[in-house]
């Protein structure tokens, strides 16, 4: 039996991303940093999928990676003095790192994957309600600690001067980076495993497939790519709060990958794209666009409605959950 390619598959992506990018390039100074926003976001949304679409687990604290990553690589990119300007509290360990650009992403990356890996050792027992609000517990936990101890960080002051290395270019190539990481872990035999229990748990059990293991390979994968992630998103802004990387980006970011499907990379893809536009232009809207001036949380009312529709009308998001794929359909009686 001839097994299928998976180059069309992840293809869809890339070329979504790579086209992002394109039109991105050819747009203003303002209008590319949007564009920016969009892709670094796009690698968000596709962390998150890497364990919540194979496990079938809702987690609402990747976003507590994401915030790890990006304070790591803030700070291991700011000159020393710069830091204890800032944070004269620091360990001297942090306050003396300081390392180029793709160092720091590669330390935000390992910084996101090691937590990942130690909260989710007991946590990826738990199943259902429990697992989400577990995962919560783990938002809160890494947002206060970051927030209340002046020692690994800014605490509640702005962590600035990063920086802003994250150009059209590198948000492009660091994203189908993600998106070719996730697609291999899915068609992987660990992901494909993962996604069985997800399917049916009693049924992997009986097969031997331990889902704790499965699950926390995927919970550390995903938090490297969140961490990775978080340290494009401090070089693409050149300042972080811990506010910044709590709540909100934690609804938006899940109710980018719902809207676009959480089942299928295409899904998570398509997702943070769309919405990525319809909050800039929301947001603009709310500064005021001409006759247009809506009123200050329009833009969270709106996705949040958006998300209420698509988990009543379709609850696989806008693509169903299915991938999609530029086979062509096979010949009869020949090959594809």
């Amino acid at each position: 039996m001839r097994r299928r390619s998976w180059l069309p598959e992840l293809a869809a992506p890339v070329l979504l991303i790579a086209l992002v990018a394109v039109v991105g390039s050819f747009a203003s100074a303002a209008i590319a940093l949007q564009f920016r926003s969009a892709i670094v976001t796009a690698a968000i949304v596709i962390a998150l999928y890497v364990f919540v679409g194979n496990s079938g687990v809702l987690s609402f604290g990747h976003i507590s990676f994401v915030a790890l990553g990006a304070m790591a690589a803030g700070l291991v990119s700011v000159p020393e003095s710069l830091k204890l300007s800032v944070s004269p509290e620091l360990f001297g360990f942090i306050a003396s790192a300081q390392v180029d650009n793709w160092l720091s992403l590669v330390i935000a990356a390992l910084v996101g994957g090691v937590f990942a890996f130690l909260f989710g050792i007991p946590l990826m027992r738990l199943s259902g309600l429990s697992a989400g609000i577990a995962t919560f517990a783990v938002l809160e936990i890494v947002h206060n600690v970051l927030r209340n101890w002046p020692s690994i960080g800014p605490g509640a002051k702005t962590l600035s001067l990063v920086p802003e290395t994250t150009n059209l270019w590198q948000a492009a190539v660091a994203a189908l980076a993600v998106a070719a990481i996730a697609y291999a872990y899915q068609r992987s035999r660990s992901g494909r495993m993962l996604r069985a229990s997800r399917e049916d748990p009693a049924a992997a059990r009986g097969s031997g497939i331990d889902i704790h293991r499965q699950r926390l390979v995927a919970f550390t994968l995903s938090g490297a790519l969140a961490g990775f992630a978080g340290g494009l998103l401090v070089h693409l802004l050149g300042s972080i709060t811990t506010e910044q990387v709590y709540l909100d980006l934690t609804f938006t970011t899940l109710a980018m990958l719902i809207i676009g499907g959480v089942g299928s990379l295409w899904g998570a893809t398509v997702g943070a794209l769309l919405i990525s536009g319809l909050n800039s232009l929301l947001n603009e809207a709310e500064n005021g666009i001409g006759a247009v001036d809506l009123p200050t949380g329009t833009r969270l009312v709106t996705i949040g409605v958006l998300m209420a529709l698509i988990l009543l009308f379709r609850p696989r998001g806008i693509t169903g959950g299915r991938e999609f794929s530029f086979r062509l359909p096979a010949r009869k009686g020949g090959r594809a």
